[in-house]
């Protein structure tokens, strides 16, 4: 699962093989819509925390030359203020220009409210069109002092195993209005209200620099919430955030590691317009279920004779239950998650099951996804089943992790990779992870006792950040539209509140990775929250002196030698893709003093214009391009991106300042590498003639000649590509 195909679109539609096209919402002829009303990129948020969010729509038409010249913006409170052109929280008024993406301004908006806006726009002829429909976003907590309660846990440490269950019960007084549940966590929990779970996230909250911010979430609890008493409860997992799993990387020794805590809010807001929070404090309970351990990176084990049947429930007897300990809060950011979140998105049923004997069976799903699988079970108490995820067999049939396991480093064999263990209890039971995902096609059922399954008693979950699809490939040939899926479900297998690298063998948000895939990721998905989700997450890790690791987040690996412009560009080429496709200052905005500051350390090292300040091609198929080439170009792509934001944004000095750096860096380039004589760059292969071109190293009047050598190139190599990450 990579981005390797991403260029080959790129390559095909310029051969004419592909139509690219973007689904509109039908419509009658000649009629014109103000569609697509989001705020902060989100359709009817809640939780917004910035004072000023971006309020965004679309206008569609039919008629040739429509356009919009002017648009106005109401803002209320009352939604029938709303309707009939009123607003007193902000008024644009007429506004000349055919802008779609517009900051709010106006008065200070204030916490846990709801706001309703529309557009009006004014068409090529100065005719005012029919108005929107009346959308809405809804605040959160804005300010950190606006949290009440909390942050607390059991009384355990971080190698303790069971995960722990918290409860609460309390009693809503009068006739209630509305409810809202915000939870910020540190490491993974699911939420639950009277039994039921509270929405459909998976993996909340978003991996991020733990001892440095941490995400809450935002749920509309009114249809749940009952009068007189209700039940709370929260299963914490580990997560990223007390990772007890050993590989390479050191997750284990992340600086931030602790038994995982939360903080909870409940807002009551009553008809009679009073309002009282629920709040985690030393009322709660606590106590272990049947999550004996779960693992981000390996599995989950759950042990079903340990259920605890109603623990979640308002009658449930919790006197046996512990008392919880109060805990400091992670960090001193805590801030809305305002990004598409991960969702089983789609059920994949076995295609097929092969019995080897009767305690063990592969299911093929057919297709590789990342995800989870469900299996419906029943056998003896004690009986162990082992759930072993991959994505090939041995000769034998059985499941292969060899390829997949290799950064695995267990001291011992507790905790097999990508497995996950259950202990029946002698009922049937429905089994399917809470707080892991893995990468694979094929699971192996085994047990140590004789149970019976069919192919009905397992699917797949394909889970993702649930982006919508925006793009559309459509080829004459089946081949082409098949590697367009190929290309998305690889796209999406690895994007989980930032982009990884793979689901499997590291889970790792690897930077070079990311902006290989940028293009092809937006063109098809609307990403940008969580590409700026992470971009928040590169800015908290970046050192003072501008440098960058290479997998982002990180719990301290990566800061080496190796962590250079070829990958940690993702700084630049990031925020100016993502303005590329929406118009979007804001993440240039966000982002331009830590381009500066990232470009400052590369020229401290760099004093002649030229960097050996990187990764290198990586995994060429068979050549190797030099080091200081790859990352020189970056360091080119660095500068100009710079100057292009520095020009947006109206830094005057700085446009000058980069622009005659970009030039320096191209020069020196050039006068190493270029043989204007034979119009080949370096020894002519295929990653030093194609990174000259895509990032317009050449000289204009020679890019001609140098692809012209280019084609002649993957002509000798037999048509056959051999570049690595930088050179595709």
């Amino acid at each position: 699962m990579h981005h390797a195909l991403c260029k080959f679109f790129c390559f095909s539609a310029m051969m004419g093989l592909l139509v690219f096209t973007l689904p509109l919402t039908a419509y009658s002829q000649h009629e014109i819509q103000v569609t697509a009303l989001t705020c902060e990129h989100l359709v009817r948020p809640i939780g917004i925390d910035t004072q000023h969010p971006r309020l965004s729509w679309k206008m569609q038409s039919t008629r040739q030359g429509a356009a919009q010249t002017a648009y106005r913006i109401i803002v209320d409170k009352d939604s029938l203020s709303v309707i009939n052109k009123s607003g007193q929280t902000w008024d644009s008024r007429k506004t000349e220009g055919s802008f779609n993406l517009v900051t709010l301004q106006g008065g200070q908006l204030e916490p846990f409210t709801k706001y309703y806006w529309r557009v009006l726009l004014w068409d090529q002829q100065g005719e005012v069109l029919q108005p929107s429909e009346v959308s809405s976003f809804e605040t959160g907590m804005m300010e950190m002092t606006n949290w009440q309660g909390t942050w607390i846990s059991d009384r355990n440490g971080i190698d303790t195993r069971p995960a722990p269950y918290f409860r609460k019960v309390f009693e809503a007084t009068k006739k209630i209005k509305t409810a809202r549940a915000y939870i910020a966590v540190a490491g993974l929990y699911e939420l639950y209200l009277n039994g039921e779970k509270v929405g459909n996230h998976r993996l909340d909250p978003m991996y991020t620099r733990y001892d440095r911010r941490n995400l809450y979430v935002s749920y509309d609890i009114t249809a749940q919430l009952q009068a007189g008493k209700n039940a709370v409860g929260v299963v914490l997992g580990n997560g990223w955030y007390n990772h007890q799993s050993l590989a390479v990387w050191n997750f284990d020794t992340a600086p931030w590691r602790a038994r995982p805590t939360f903080c909870l809010n409940i807002r009551i807001t009553y008809t009679d317009g009073t309002s009282e929070t629920v709040i985690t404090d030393n009322s709660w309970k606590t106590h272990f279920g049947p999550i004996v351990f779960n693992s981000i990176y390996t599995g989950e084990h759950y042990d079903a004779r340990q259920d605890i049947p109603g623990w979640n429930t308002v009658d449930f007897d919790d006197e046996a239950w512990e008392n919880i300990a109060l805990r400091a809060a992670p960090s001193q950011n805590i801030v809305s998650q305002v990004l598409y979140p991960i969702r089983n998105v789609e059920k994949i049923p076995a295609k097929s099951m092969k019995k080897i004997n009767d305690t063990t069976y592969i299911f093929d799903l057919g297709r590789n996804i990342a995800g989870v699988s469900q299996i419906k079970l029943k056998g003896e108490k004690g009986t162990v089943v082992r759930l072993k995820h991959g994505e090939r067999l041995y000769d034998n049939g059985h499941v292969d992790l060899s390829n997949i396991d290799v950064y695995y480093r267990p001291k011992d064999d507790s905790e097999p990779f990508q497995t996950d263990i259950v202990t029946l209890n002698g009922s049937p039971l429905v089994f399917m992870p809470k707080f892991n995902y893995k990468g694979f096609q094929y699971v192996e059922v085994t047990s140590n006792k004789p149970i019976s399954l069919n192919k009905e008693d397992l699917a797949g979950y394909f889970m993702h950040s649930d982006v919508p699809a925006i793009g559309k490939v459509e080829g004459a040939e089946p081949l082409i539209n098949k590697l367009w899926w190929a290309t998305n479900n690889s796209y999406l297998s690895n994007l989980f509140g930032y982009p990884t690298d793979c689901p499997q063998r590291e889970k790792n948000g690897w930077t070079g990775d990311a902006h290989f895939a940028i293009e092809t990721g937006l063109y098809n998905f609307d990403g940008i929250t969580i590409y700026e989700k992470w971009m928040a997450d590169h800015r908290d890790e970046q050192q003072p002196n501008g440098v960058l690791p290479d997998i982002i987040p990180t719990g301290g690996w990566g800061y080496g030698t190796a962590n250079g412009t070829d990958w940690t560009s993702t700084i630049a080429i990031i925020p100016w893709n993502l303005y590329l496709f929406y118009g979007d200052k804001k993440p240039l905005e966000n982002n331009y003093p830590n381009m500066k500051q990232y470009l400052k350390y590369v020229e401290s090292i760099s004093p002649g214009g030229l960097t050996s300040f990187g990764r290198g091609d990586w995994v060429p198929v068979k050549s190797t391009s030099p080091l200081e080439y790859t990352s020189s170009i970056y360091y080119y792509v660095d500068a100009t991106i710079v100057s292009k934001v520095a020009r947006l944004l109206g830094k005057v000095h700085d446009v000058e300042y980069y622009c005659a750096l970009a030039a320096k860096i191209k020069k020196a380039i050039n006068d190493k590498y270029f043989d204007e004589k034979t119009n080949i760059y370096g020894s002519g292969l295929q990653t030093e003639l194609s990174m000259a071109l895509q990032w317009d190293i050449v000289p204009q009047d020679l890019k001609a000649k140098v692809a012209e050598n280019l084609a002649k190139r993957v002509a000798a190599d037999n048509m056959h590509l051999d570049v690595g990450g930088t050179g595709c």
